[in-house]
């Protein structure tokens, strides 16, 4: 097994483009790491610098304590499986699994051992004779996995590996991933453009926009904690509301503002939200009666009369645009003084479009950006 470490990592291809921009991280033995981000943000290339298949432009790559920059792919000790499985077509299930093993002069009964074992850690040993064209989506991504297992690598490298399966198999496939990283204790860095697949599988997830790392962090603080607007906006569904607002300093009180105003009329209504004493922080005293973004997660927006009733501070009103029934979950896509919100409910919500509800922001929960470079003021 192994630990790997990227130290100030570029990739530059002809014409200027920089695809990975000083990329540097420490990843530890038997780490689940997941790089996650939007098309083009510069993951999948990281991925295949790892592998080899990339030349690294500038930067060092460590696999343990060896420097392997110019070490060719075969020889990195790891495994990678594509978005497309790579199977060969004209091989069977054994077959393909035990190409790796016969390019590597294994005996043929260490082959079959070893091919026999991962297929029944795959559950895949009744499908050892067929063909690729007579598999499942979900079989031939297990084949694709058994054929990594069989070389018992250092790390595994995945390359949005279920990208190609349905929703229910994308959902039982995170699962036996999962599992299967604890039974074989092997390093796994898996890329992916999903945020559900991030936050369910990794022990930490690397956030990349424009080949740039935004931020490294457990599922659980990059969710409560993000750094900037991209990552609170990225991580989540639905994803997180952003509201412009202003900061006042009312009665020594620091409150958000937000809302439209229409002097002429009495159309247009200002709403506020007091921040709680515990959630106030000493960078708030730069941003009095300034312009700031208010984010708030679908899932702490209220429409319960208990929450309503007990409410003090960031109570609104909004109309109902569309309502999303879930099953478990109520999703209320809501206009409040033009501003766009959605809300996450009981599924046992009577609002239907055009209803006009009152709702309830958790002062506890709200998060405050920085409108020029987005940066968390506050989470």
């Amino acid at each position: 097994m192994a630990s790997l470490s990227l130290k100030g990592i570029y990739k530059r291809y002809p014409g200027g483009v920089v695809a990975v921009s000083d990329f540097t991280m420490n990843i530890k033995d038997k780490e689940f790491i997941i790089l996650v981000g939007p098309s083009g943000c510069g993951k999948s290339t990281t991925l295949r610098m790892i592998a080899g298949l990339e030349e690294i432009s500038e930067g060092e790559l460590f696999i343990g304590d060896r420097l392997v920059n110019d070490v060719a792919p075969k020889d990195r000790d790891i495994a990678m499986v594509f978005q497309n499985y790579a199977l060969y077509p004209h091989m069977t299930v054994f077959e393909n699994m035990a190409f790796g093993l016969k390019l590597r002069k294994v005996r043929k009964d260490e082959i079959k051992k070893l091919v026999e074992e991962a297929a029944k850690v795959l559950d895949i040993s009744h499908l050892l004779d067929r063909k690729p064209k007579a598999l499942s989506g979900g079989q031939r991504q297990r084949v694709a996995l058994g054929r990594a297992i069989v070389r018992d690598p250092q790390v595994f490298l995945l390359d949005e590996p279920l990208s190609n399966l349905d929703a229910k198999l994308r959902a039982q496939m995170r699962t036996e991933l999962s599992k299967l990283h604890k039974k074989l204790g092997t390093t796994f860095i898996y890329v992916t453009h999903d945020q559900i697949e991030a936050m369910t599988m990794g022990d930490r997830i690397v956030v990349m926009k424009d080949g740039y790392i935004q931020q490294i962090d457990s599922p659980i603080n990059l969710y409560e904690n993000p750094v900037n607007k991209f990552v609170a906006g990225f991580m989540g569904s639905p994803q997180m509301n952003f509201i412009d607002a202003k900061l006042r300093l009312v009665d020594g009180k620091y409150t958000v503002e937000f809302g439209s105003e229409d002097t002429k009329t009495t159309r247009g209504r200002k709403f506020f939200v007091e921040i709680p004493n515990s959630k106030v922080v000493d960078a708030l005293q730069y941003y009095v009666d300034k312009d700031v973004t208010l984010g708030i997660r679908p899932e702490n927006i209220h429409d319960e009369e208990m929450f309503l009733s007990n409410a003090k501070t960031g109570l609104i009103e909004a109309t109902v645009d569309v309502t999303e029934m879930m099953g478990a979950e109520t999703y209320l896509y809501l206009t409040c003084e033009g501003i766009p919100l959605t809300a996450r409910v009981s599924p046992r919500a009577s609002a239907r479009p055009q209803d006009v509800v009152k709702l309830a922001l958790d002062p506890h929960k709200i998060h405050l950006f920085d409108v020029t470079d987005e940066h968390s003021i506050l989470s």
